[in-house]
């Protein structure tokens, strides 16, 4: 048998599951945006020249936004659960599988059955998934609803709405993107965590990924170093581990018990 390596590979989230939850998370935020779209825009057209002066209109276009507000906020926390669970399984199967091949290359053999904080840490995963997908439909339906409210007090038009809608639908399609990249790597990061705990890892070093526009300087300066496995490291006044903060793609090198420096 090969000798075996000091540390592990790294485990890095899976971008075929950020992509799909994106996918997934996409489809439906277009077809709440073309609800909204049509509606609001029949409705709109119905009265434009009278919106700033009639009561009327303005009630009716607070009505039909109530309306809209409940179907859509209704199909998203239906929605929830199920793609919240979807993902953290796939995230923690595909986090499992990467770590115990990267046992393997090392020369060791693991195999991760389901555990108490195993099973802790997946219900946190679906847990927070479920509050950020409903919470991506109450966030664009408030933005929409201002919108509305806004056009009618100042008498625009229908194309100055139909563009701000526009300008709304990239800005929560944005957001659905983010969150898929980032819970990925947060949901890998915390199944990595707990199966170094349950294989006997104490220590880890930490690897910056690279990526992102603006990395953390701190987390720049610290890649390469040790850390705690159980405890995290020292950062910016705070104890963190690799893809805890928000947008942060740093992952965790696991040091072998007995070959650490």
């Amino acid at each position: 048998m090969a000798e075996p390596k000091k540390t592990l590979d790294p485990v890095h989230a899976n971008a075929g599951i950020t992509a799909q939850y994106r996918r997934r998370l996409d489809r439906h935020i277009t077809d709440m945006q073309a609800s909204l779209v049509y509606w609001i825009s029949a409705k709109y057209k119905q009265a434009t020249p009278e919106l700033a002066q009639d009561a009327s209109p303005a009630m009716e276009l607070r009505t039909l936004m109530r309306k809209l507000t409940r179907r859509w906020q209704r199909n998203f926390d239906n929605l929830a659960p199920e793609l919240a669970q979807w993902f953290a399984q796939d995230a923690t199967e595909r986090s499992d599988a990467a770590l115990a091949a990267s046992f393997r290359k090392a020369g060791f053999t693991v195999r991760f059955r389901a555990t108490a904080a195993q099973n802790d840490a997946y219900q946190a995963i679906v847990g927070e998934n479920i509050g950020l997908i409903k919470s991506i439909a109450s966030q664009h339906l408030a933005q929409v609803q201002g919108e509305v409210m806004r056009s009618v007090s100042q008498g625009r038009d229908l194309g100055t709405l139909t563009e701000a809608l526009t300008h709304q639908y990239g800005v929560t399609r944005r957001r659905a993107g983010f969150i898929a990249r980032d819970q990925n790597n947060k949901a890998t990061a915390t199944m990595t965590r707990v199966r170094q705990r349950e294989a006997g890892i104490k220590q880890a070093k930490w690897l910056h990924s690279a990526g992102g526009k603006v990395p953390r300087p701190s987390h720049v300066a610290f890649s390469g170093k040790a850390y705690d496995v159980e405890k995290g490291a020292y950062i910016d006044g705070e104890w963190i581990r690799p893809g805890e903060l928000p947008n942060c793609r740093c992952v965790s090198v696991s040091i072998i018990p007995g070959f650490d420096d």
